[in-house]
């Protein structure tokens, strides 16, 4: 009788354990009859700043797959079917497998509604393949490839951070979509359907009462202004550099091109790959994103940034003048004769060198610091007020800090010992200064909005109430007074308006500009053409910076475009055709190696 007890017993503690603790079993049945598919939701749309729509969805279709089901296939069929060779079919087998023999897994990605309509026919003979449904992005204009970003498929790395994810998920990579991937991706939802022998979908399971509806990512619109981007991504056609145009009163993009650029449709559906190997592999690195990880001399436009400086120090007034003996002025040379002894409204219009390297040297040399060092402390600390030498921090991913060298740095370059000769450089944006062009763009704003500026930043608002972050609503002010922006402002409406304007032939009777032109010595090759502007001068709607790799002079190649790009976005249209032409046509001759 014991015997026959304790038999019973460890057959009805086996049962237990099967049935009630042991979940494998379960699991094969349930996978038998049910399958559970996970509905990814649309992703939010993307909307220009007039509602133009830039990016939407298109639906596609994955091919999962059980492992411990497909069994018993005709391999060659099924290999015909997909396009895809045998080893590639045991890899991704294999590759399922380890994941899980039981749980479904990715097994062929991004089959487009064509393909799909053909392979869905004769799935059945296929047992443990089945078809999920989800979407990717579609660009109808193919513009503004860097600001918007593209998606890709989970690494493993992103895995680990973030147990939202599974493998074979896709992601935000760069751009707006990492940005915003939380607010965009939106929140899975969950089906349960019943299948048959053959592993056909015979419908909801228990009438859809496990389901979850999934929850559609949130519709961002950008300050972006569409026509602006394409038309300044014409203009930089067969031109390397950039284009950074700015709302000076929100901080928010209107522009923001990179050049050369692409079309970002090439990186979507299953000749990504391919594709971005092809971008990759370009010469004229199309994938960089000048804008941001672009850092350049800033050449004369840095002397905005030096002037008012100098007068918020009070090392110099508006009427200080410094003598400048033309090209063969010493330490620093100047370009432009335009009288021995300019004031500063001179030296802006004609961009005098020398003034600007002996506003520097009074600067950092004012007794009222003590010495050169703590002078030069100051001189940088009012720097990074103003943006420079660090990031913004906004919405705008993978963006450079620049460079404005320490007191540090120079003390161990020249062993303790340096002075403002030494360093000269610095009072003309050459040297160790390094800007990028969103940094540029927003020393504009800032001088428009006469001492203050807002973070620069892609997003304009989202499509619900959600109030975008804090910081891209915070101004920021410089620690100048605005009476020496007032004092800057005018010197750099004459160099549109001036008789000796660097840019005076790029004026417009009704529009007022305000800039100032830029060569930032390039020691590969012919300078960089630079210039920073904004109008209409008193009440500002645009600031931007131009940078043409190469391109000579600032009023060569960057004057003009930014005058023709103020015209468009703020007009509606341009009226100088000429201009226009030789702007829109004109190519630079680059060497293949960069």
């Amino acid at each position: 009788m014991g015997i026959f007890i304790a038999v019973g017993v460890a057959f009805l503690l086996k049962l237990f354990s099967l049935q009630v603790l042991d979940r494998h079993y379960k699991q094969l049945a349930d996978n038998n009859a049910l399958r559970f598919l996970t509905q990814y939701p649309a992703r939010g749309k993307v909307y220009d700043r007039n509602g133009k729509l830039l990016v939407y969805n298109e639906a596609v279709y994955d091919l999962m797959v059980i492992p411990k089901q497909a069994r018993d296939i005709d391999t060659t069929l099924f290999c015909n079917l997909l396009d895809i060779t045998k080893e590639s079919y045991i890899e991704r087998i294999t590759k399922a497998r380890n994941f899980s023999p039981v749980k479904s897994s990715l097994f062929l990605s991004q089959i487009s509604k064509e393909d799909y309509a053909h392979i869905v026919e004769v799935l059945y003979k296929f047992p443990g393949f089945y078809f999920q449904t989800r979407t990717l992005r579609h660009y109808p204009s193919a513009i503004a490839a860097h600001t918007l970003g593209y998606i890709g498929e989970i690494s493993q790395s992103e895995l680990d951070k973030d147990p939202y994810y599974r493998a074979g998920d896709y992601v935000g990579k760069s751009g707006l979509e990492k940005s915003y991937e939380k607010e965009l991706r939106g929140v899975k939802g969950l089906k349960v359907v019943t299948v048959d022998v053959h592993n056909r979908e015979m419908g909801s399971f228990m009438d859809g009462e496990l389901d979850e509806e999934p929850q559609p990512g949130k519709d961002i619109y950008l300050g972006l202004d569409a026509d602006l981007q394409a038309y300044g991504e014409s203009l930089m056609h067969g031109k390397i550099g950039s284009i950074v145009a700015i709302e000076p009163e929100t901080g928010q993009i209107l522009a923001f091109v990179s050049s050369p650029s692409y079309d970002p449709n090439l990186l979507v559906g299953r000749e990504r790959g391919k594709n971005y190997l092809t971008l990759q592999e370009d010469p004229m690195k199309p994938l960089i994103n000048r804008a941001i990880n672009g850092t350049y001399p800033p050449g004369s436009t840095f002397k905005t940034v030096v002037g008012l400086i100098a007068l918020q120090s009070g090392s110099i007034v508006p009427g200080t003048r410094f003598h400048c003996a033309g090209p063969g002025s010493m330490p620093i040379k100047c370009t432009h004769h335009h009288g021995s002894s300019p004031d500063f409204a001179n030296a802006i219009m004609n961009s005098c060198n020398p003034y600007f390297y002996e506003s520097f040297k009074a600067t950092i040399n004012n007794p009222k610091f003590g010495n050169i060092k703590n002078g030069y402390q100051y001189w940088k600390d009012m720097t990074y007020n103003m943006g420079l030498g660090h990031r913004f921090d906004t919405d705008i991913p993978y963006e450079l800090s620049g460079n404005i060298p320490t007191r540090e740095y120079y003390d161990r370059m020249y062993g303790g010992q340096w002075n403002s000769v030494t360093i000269r450089s610095l009072g003309i944006g050459q040297g160790e200064v390094l800007l990028t062009p969103l940094q540029l763009a927003n020393i504009a704003a800032t001088i428009a909005n006469e001492g203050y500026y807002y973070p620069p930043h892609l997003i304009k608002c989202f499509g619900d109430t959600t109030a975008i972050p804090e910081p891209m609503r915070t101004k920021v002010a410089t620690g100048v007074e605005q009476r020496h922006y007032k004092t800057m402002k005018a010197g750099l409406r004459t160099v549109f308006s001036g008789p000796a304007g660097t840019a005076r032939r790029y004026e417009m009777a009704d529009i007022p500009q305000c800039g100032k032109t830029g060569t930032a010595q390039n020691p590969h090759g012919n300078h960089h053409s630079l210039f920073i502007a904004f109008a209409p001068a008193d009440h500002p709607k645009i600031a931007l910076s131009i940078i043409i790799e190469n391109g000579g002079y600032g009023a060569t190649w960057a004057a003009p475009i930014a005058s023709l790009m103020i015209e468009k976005y703020i007009r509606g249209y341009t009226e100088r055709p000429e201009l226009e032409k030789r702007m829109l046509e004109g190519v630079i001759t680059y060497k293949n190696e960069r």
